[in-house]
C-alpha cells in the first residue's frame, strides 16, 4: 500500500485554496520551487495530474477534485490526533479578535474542539467588526485576529481563505420584489455595507438601509422577522437563511478575503501557534 505523506497533502490544499504555488509558499513558510516540488511527487504517487492551467489561472483536474475532499479530511483527523497528543505540555492565554459573524457561526464548535485538545490554554475571545480589529489599537489588544479584508493583506497577515460575498433572506425567501432594497447591515465601516450599497449604486438600483445593529445574531432575527435583506461571507450564513443567487435586483458581489494576523514574535508562543493551524484548518 502507498502512504500520502501529510507535507505533500498540505501544500496541494494550500495551492487548491490558493490557486498558486507563489502564495501556497507563503502560507506554509516554503519557497514556490518546493511547494512546486511536492506537488509533482504527489502527482507521481498517485499518477495522475492534479492541476491545469488556463492562462494565468489555475484549477483542479478531475483528478485532483476527488482528492482535495480527501486531504481536508485526512489533515483534520491528522492534525486532531496530534493536538490530543500534545495538549498536556500546553498552557497560557491567548486573546483572540473576531468578527462576529464568525463568532456567532463558527466560533462555537472550533472552541470547543480546541478547548478539549488543550485545556490548560484559555481563551479570550472579542467580537469586533474587522475594521476595529485592524486598527493599531485593535492589533495591540489581541495576540491573533481573524477578520475579513478586501485588499492586501500586510506582511503579518496570512490569507486563509477567499470566499463569495452573497445576499442572505429570511428562509423560504429566494427572491425579493420590491422599488427599494431594504438593507439590514452593521454600522459604517462593515465590508458587507459597503459591499451592498456600492454594487447597488454601481448597478442604479435604489436602497435603504432600515435596520441596523453590530451582532450577527440581531441581524439574523431582523432577516428572519422578513424586515429585508443582507450580505454575508458565503461560510458564515446560518442555516436557518436563505442565500439569494444575483439577478437583474441581487448583483453579484464578488468575494472576500479571510485572514489571520499575529505580530511574529506571538507566533513564537506555542499556545498560539497551535490556535492558528487549529483555525486553518477549521476555515479550510
Amino acid at each position: 500500500m502507498k502512504n500520502l505523506p501529510m507535507d505533500l497533502l498540505r501544500a496541494f490544499v494550500s495551492v487548491a485554496q490558493l490557486g498558486s504555488f507563489t502564495k501556497a509558499g507563503e502560507l506554509l513558510g516554503r519557497s514556490q520551487p518546493a511547494i512546486t516540488l511536492k506537488i509533482k511527487r504527489l502527482e507521481e504517487l498517485i499518477d495522475e495530474n492534479l492541476f491545469r492551467r488556463l492562462g494565468k489561472n489555475m484549477e483542479l483536474s478531475e483528478s485532483g477534485t476527488a482528492l482535495y475532499d480527501y486531504a481536508n479530511q485526512i489533515l483534520a483527523l491528522n492534525d486532531l490526533a496530534i493536538s490530543q497528543f500534545s495538549k498536556s505540555a500546553v498552557a497560557g492565554k491567548i486573546r483572540l479578535g473576531i468578527p462576529s459573524e464568525f463568532a456567532t457561526v463558527l466560533l462555537p464548535r472550533i472552541v470547543s474542539r480546541f478547548a478539549k485538545a488543550y485545556p490548560n490554554v484559555t481563551l479570550e475571545v472579542n467580537c469586533e467588526l474587522s475594521k476595529h480589529l485592524l486598527t493599531k489599537v485593535g492589533k495591540a489588544q489581541h495576540d491573533l485576529i481573524l477578520a475579513l479584508e478586501d485588499g492586501v493583506s500586510d506582511k503579518n497577515s496570512d490569507l486563509i481563505k477567499t470566499d463569495d460575498l452573497v445576499w442572505v433572506a429570511g428562509s423560504g425567501q429566494h427572491s425579493l420584489k420590491v422599488q427599494v432594497m431594504p438593507l439590514i447591515v452593521a454600522s459604517e465601516g462593515c465590508i458587507y455595507r459597503q459591499t451592498a450599497i456600492q454594487h447597488l449604486d454601481q448597478n442604479s438600483l435604489p436602497w435603504q438601509i432600515v435596520y441596523t445593529n453590530p451582532d450577527l445574531t440581531g441581524i439574523q432575527h431582523a432577516i428572519q422577522e422578513g424586515l429585508g435583506v443582507t450580505v454575508l461571507a458565503k461560510s458564515t450564513v446560518p442555516s436557518n437563511l436563505t442565500i439569494i443567487h444575483p439577478s437583474s435586483g441581487f448583483p453579484n458581489l464578488g468575494k472576500v478575503n479571510i485572514i489571520l494576523r499575529c505580530e511574529p514574535f506571538r507566533k513564537e508562543d506555542q499556545a498560539v501557534k497551535l490556535l492558528i493551524e487549529f483555525l486553518k484548518t477549521s476555515l479550510t
